[in-house]
């Protein structure tokens, strides 16, 4: 048995394995907030936006759009004003770095891009140390992530099919949590998250399915989320929602009553999305979902606990 994550100290999270953080989330009942945050962005007097998100309480730090072959992190290490001019970073020595600097799980955002999807949209190119093929999910066990997203952004191409088979890649070469499904179409003309789908990826491999929060997509309702819910939760999967349609600037009422919402549905983390401020979502709204979601009084411990303990 674990410490639930909502409870427990940077120590104690720190010695989570993939297994181990699935059962502290699990155990958390609801309550955990995972904030996606681009880390290559220049954002506020040269700190990290991962210590702007612990600081308002997120429990989880997702990295967006780190390339794993030139792993820079804006704020991360000193006089880094110009992040690109600053030197190439050592990758498993940055995570370590930023670990020791928010004390929480930090995990990294990667691209199952479809061979030829079926877009709406022009198809964005992105950065072969962004996409999830077998050389990065392992470079990303080598920098020692502890939990790992395989979903896309906007109009990057990302299949269902394909996240399928990178479950089963990461399955084989990475130690820590699998999260995987599309909180928005990435460009593709086809169905975001079904029951089946939930359950393809399960059998895949995932640990969490990722589907998108009620509100941020039209036509994904409650109901579409319970189902998917019951299905995960009885094949003994959990369900992170997420609000990654920029929705995350919305303001904290909207914010908040969506994460009611989605809590109702069941789901066990609820993610929040890094477009607002054009690296992640403002401050007032992580702090207006962590106190809808579980009150002022863990609210508050989140915040206000020192990462040396």
């Amino acid at each position: 048995m674990v410490k639930r994550l909502l409870s427990a100290s940077t120590s104690e999270v720190m010695q989570f394995n993939g297994q181990e953080l699935k059962e502290s989330i699990k155990a958390s009942e609801g309550r955990i907030i995972v904030s996606e945050n681009i880390v290559t962005q220049e954002n506020l007097d040269s700190i990290t936006t991962a210590e702007i998100a612990a600081a308002f309480g997120a429990d989880m730090i997702l990295c967006n759009r780190l390339d794993v072959y030139n792993p820079k992190i804006f704020g991360l290490y000193p006089g880094e004003r110009d992040l690109y001019s600053a030197p190439k970073h050592d990758g498993k020595a940055s995570i370590a770095r930023l670990q020791k600097l928010v004390g929480r799980p930090v995990g990294i955002n990667i691209e199952p891009i479809g061979d030829h999807p079926n877009m709406m949209e022009n198809q964005i190119s992105i950065l072969p140390g962004c996409t999830a093929s077998e050389a990065v999910i392992k470079k990303a066990e080598e920098m020692s992530f502890q939990f790992m997203v395989l979903t896309g952004n906007p109009g990057t191409g990302v299949t269902n099919a394909e996240i399928a088979h990178s479950i089963a890649l990461a399955k084989m070469y990475f130690s820590g949590l699998i999260i995987a499904g599309k909180m928005h179409a990435s460009g593709v003309d086809e169905p975001l998250m079904s029951e089946e789908t939930a359950k393809g990826f399960i059998d895949a491999g995932a640990d969490v399915i990722l589907a998108p929060a009620v509100g941020s997509i039209p036509g994904f309702d409650e109901a579409a989320l319970k189902a998917v819910v019951q299905v995960v939760h009885r094949a003994g999967g959990l369900v992170m929602s997420a609000i990654g349609t920029s929705q995350e600037g919305s303001g904290s009422r909207v914010l908040q009553e969506m994460a009611i919402r989605n809590k109702i549905c069941g789901v066990d983390m609820q993610h929040v999305g890094d477009s607002a401020w054009g690296f992640e979502s403002p401050v007032d709204n992580l702090y207006a979902v962590s106190k809808a979601i579980r009150g002022e009084r863990h609210t508050i411990q989140r915040m206000a606990r020192s990462i040396n303990r």
